[in-house]
């Protein structure tokens, strides 16, 4: 699953967004500035669920399971139409993220609808 995809010399660019690269124990990571696509974006107010909520369904069931969700915003895709406003530089080229990055104004209310599409009873 590849996250990001490095653009070619003669594609047109039209908009980038800075990015930094957070280095912990030796592993770096691209972090983009996405604030000002973020200025732009409708807010999409799908509600996160509330844990009384969710403790209260988890309580008839017999068995538990948990689920490790690392780099969960990764596991939704990002519209071909959109990754051109999802494109970041930095001083190895110019890539554009074909998975949903993190920083992105919706991504918690996306990542919760897949969840919950994932999940339903």
């Amino acid at each position: 699953m590849d996250v990001i995809r490095n653009i070619g010399h003669n594609e047109i660019v039209e908009i980038t967004t800075p990015v930094l690269i957070a280095w912990n124990d030796s592993k770096s990571r691209l972090c983009g500035d996405f604030s000002a696509l973020n200025n732009y974006s409708k807010a999409d107010r799908y509600p996160i669920p509330r844990i009384p909520h969710a403790l209260d369904r988890l309580a008839k069931f017999k068995y538990i399971t948990k689920m490790d969700c690392m780099t969960g915003f990764h596991q939704n895709g990002v519209k071909p139409n959109s990754m051109k406003l999802l494109r970041i530089v930095c001083h190895m080229g110019i890539y554009e993220y074909t998975r949903m990055p993190f920083g992105i104004k919706n991504a918690s209310a996306q990542f919760q609808r897949m969840l919950d599409t994932i999940l339903q009873e």
